[in-house]
This record gives C-alpha cells, structure tokens and sequence, in this order.
C-alpha cells in the first residue's frame, strides 16, 4: 500500500491557516505544519496553531523562532506603530510585514526538502484581504518557480508544488469550506491586535473581515472578542 504524499502546511493558527490545513488532509496529505514566532503583537495565533494541529492529528508541528520584529517595518511587529482600526483603506497597510510571506515559504521550502515533502500549502487569499503584496497569485506562481530553480531536489526533477487553495475565495466562502470540512474554529484567533487573554478587539482588518464573514454565514464566530456587540463589515 503506497504511502500517502507529504505536504509542509503553513500554519499561523487563523481561519485562514486553519481551513487551508483541513483542505490538505481532505487530499489526502501527510501533514507536517510549520509555524513562525516571528515577533508578532498577536502572539496567541501560536497558541492557536497548536490547538489547531492537535485538532487535525498533524504528523509533525514545528514551531520556529524567527524574529522579524529586529527589522521592523510593520504594525504587528513594532509596538510603537498603531494597528489600524478604522476599516479597510485603499493602499498597502501598516500591518503588512515586510517579505513575510517569502521568508516563510522559503523556510517551508527547506523543510520540504529535508523531509522528501514536494508540496507546500499556504492560507494566502487575494480576495478579501488587506492589499498585502505576498499574498497576490502572481507572488505565489513566482516563488513556486524559483523553489524549482534553488533546490536539489528541483534540479533533479522532482518538482516542487505551491498550494494556495483559497487565493481565489472570499473571506465568507473560506467560512464557509472550514465548516463543511469540521474546523473547530473556536480553536483559531484572528486580531491583529489582542488583549493579554487573546480576545479580539473587532476594529481591525482582520477581525472585521472574519466577523463580517461569519455574519453573512449566519453562524457565531466562536473566538472571543473584547466587546462584541455587532459584526461590523469592512
């Protein structure tokens, strides 16, 4: 009996993440997620990436330290930069981290290649999300190309994939996949920007995509929020 495939899951322990992890083990996958301490304000997405490893029985979860914070260049790095919090704007935001999603597939792909894994998925969306450049198709198609390009595995033919199964849904499509698939997302955080028990604020892009979506779903959103009286859309 053949083995199944293994895959290298990026797992931030959002909706996001967690969905895209569910869909790999729906396909069939070996799951091996992988997640970055990178100096994030939002510190409790790591906890949550555990829960939610747990919850889908991953073969290996390695969480790494990264620090991202020593370069600075974002509001979920720098304590001294606000997270915004007064609804999605046109531009880039303050919360993207700069190369974020390069330096994580890049260490997902070294990975990979130590484990004989030629798949990497990743929770990217460019529907609805904050306008982040690494999160684009285009971004996703390029790098699956240089991981082709930069290994030795690559070099002998055995090609690299990169998975991005969500960049085409919106945020309430997303939802609504994770719950056909059975994510617990009450084991998922979101915010931006926490309290010190990892409870929402609901201001921020990513607590008022995720509220807004499971609102027009017509299912609670199970995370905990600070003072939740409404879902406000974007």
């Amino acid at each position: 009996m053949a083995s199944s495939p293994k895959a290298v899951v990026l797992l931030s322990g959002g909706l996001d993440s967690a969905t895209c992890l569910a869909l790999a083990a729906r396909d069939g996958f070996d799951l091996y997620a992988l997640t970055l301490r990178y100096g994030q304000r939002h510190a409790a997405e790591v906890d949550a990436a555990r829960r939610v490893a747990e919850r889908q029985g991953v073969r290996r979860h390695l969480i790494l330290d990264v620090d991202l914070a020593a370069i600075g260049g974002s509001a979920l790095t720098a304590i001294d930069l606000a997270v915004p919090k007064g609804g999605l704007a046109a531009g880039i935001p303050s919360t993207y981290v700069p190369a974020r999603n390069t330096i994580f597939l890049a260490i997902a792909l070294g990975w990979a290649e130590s484990l004989g894994a030629r798949d990497l998925f990743m929770g990217v969306n460019a529907i609805d999300y904050s306008g982040y450049p690494d999160c684009r198709p285009a971004f996703i198609a390029a790098f699956e190309q240089l991981a082709n390009l930069a290994t030795r595995a690559g070099v002998d033919g055995e090609r690299f994939r990169i998975h991005a199964p969500l960049q085409h849904l919106t945020k309430v499509e997303i939802v609504r996949q994770g719950l056909a698939l059975g994510v617990d997302f009450a084991r998922t955080r979101t915010c931006y920007d926490p309290d010190a028990d990892g409870r929402g604020c609901c201001l921020c892009d990513a607590c008022r995509l995720r509220l807004a979506a499971f609102a027009e779903v017509g299912v609670a959103d199970p995370a905990p929020y600070q003072d939740l009286v409404i879902a406000v859309p974007p």
